[in-house]
């Protein structure tokens, strides 16, 4: 026990084996919505080129919204990090590699014959190859993650305290050198490797927000002003405002998650959550397809027809999944056994976005 009363991280998460933490598939859900969100509403509104009422709430959600995704893939690391190499590299490299490379050739599929259209199929023939350098559409957060992963695993010795700092300094320095991986690295490291390192204070906020849930309730009210106010007056991308914004967020969507869970209210978050990866990986396709539709019947507002996407690409990218399962294409979202570089079965540990 930890002086406060609270479970280890490790001991903790494997003493949940037997199923799944409540709020953090709640927080996951909750993520996997607002990612799907923000592709969907910025994506209506360039077709259209006009903003809409969900603008705003996109624009609410950037601090914090890659930020909580990143502390929470981290926040289980501490339980396998110590595995070796190759049982590491096939759960937290091979496994999101996988994925990609499947999913950048469904895209690419889809989209090759308007790639085609405009500079001949050679080019698309390049662009393929390159998505494998420079992270493809949605796919980065997939990409991103292996190297998050072997980065925290070589750095075990070096002092956390250190990397930490090194860390938050890189994400206030804004780097922007037009390459996906080196941008986003900088950016969101300090949130993957503060859900591994700080792992335990993590679930006492949970604790906390579960054991007083009015004191929570006042304390996401005051978030959620101060969080809009600097965002409306444009002091969100600050330097270090940028990074207390992330980890207020993230710790915002942790009490939200912990709330519902203690509530058992919106259970469809929850399911989200523990789909996430299925969400993340097939969205784009009923996105697209439903966004194509309804800007052509020029029906609707372009809020409403982002609302409607987001629900679509979300509820979309299940229904495919399920089809999937039903016409035995498992594969698609469950890693078959000829890409395992280590045995299967091990003992059994919660994870976290995957």
């Amino acid at each position: 026990m930890t002086p406060n009363g609270t479970l280890p991280v490790a001991e903790r998460a494997t003493s949940f084996v037997a199923g799944r933490i409540d709020w953090v598939d709640y927080a996951k859900g909750i993520c996997i919505v607002m990612v799907v969100m923000m592709h969907s509403v910025l994506g209506v509104e360039a077709a259209a080129g006009q903003t809409g009422f969900m603008h705003w709430l996109v624009m609410f959600a950037k601090p914090f919204r890659m930020p909580d995704f990143f502390l929470i893939s981290g926040l289980f690391l501490a339980v396998v990090i110590d595995r070796d190499w190759r049982t590491y590299l096939d759960r937290k490299v091979v496994h999101f590699a996988y994925f990609y490379v499947l999913w950048v050739t469904i895209q690419f599929g889809f989209k090759a014959p308007s790639f085609a259209a405009g500079a001949g199929w050679a080019h698309v023939g390049f662009l393929y190859l390159e998505s494998f350098i420079e992270p493809f559409g949605t796919l980065w957060f997939i990409y991103l993650l292996p190297i998050f992963f072997v980065v925290t695993k070589l750095t075990r010795s070096a002092p956390p305290l250190a990397i930490f700092a090194a860390a938050a300094l890189l994400e206030m320095a804004h780097v922007a050198t037009g390459w996906t991986v080196i941008d986003e690295f900088c950016a969101r490291f300090v949130y993957f490797y503060a859900g591994y390192w700080l792992a335990s204070y993590v679930f006492a906020v949970s604790d906390r927000a579960r054991a007083r849930p009015a004191l929570a309730l006042a304390g996401l009210a005051l978030w959620a002003l101060i969080n809009g106010g600097l965002v409306i007056a444009g002091y969100s991308d600050w330097p270090l405002v940028s990074l207390a914004l992330g980890f207020a967020g993230a710790g915002a969507i942790i009490v939200m998650g912990t709330l519902l869970a203690r509530m058992r209210w919106l259970n469809f978050l929850r399911f989200c959550g523990e789909h996430s990866i299925v969400i993340y990986l097939a969205f784009f396709l009923p996105m697209a397809a439903t966004r194509a539709v309804l800007l052509r019947s020029g029906l609707l507002d372009v809020g409403t027809i982002s609302l409607i996407v987001t629900v679509a690409g979300v509820v979309g990218a299940l229904a495919i999944w399920r089809l999937a399962l039903a016409l035995h294409a498992n594969f698609l979202f469950d890693r078959p056994g000829a890409f395992w570089i280590a045995p299967k079965k091990v003992a059994p540990v919660l994870q976290a976005a995957e």
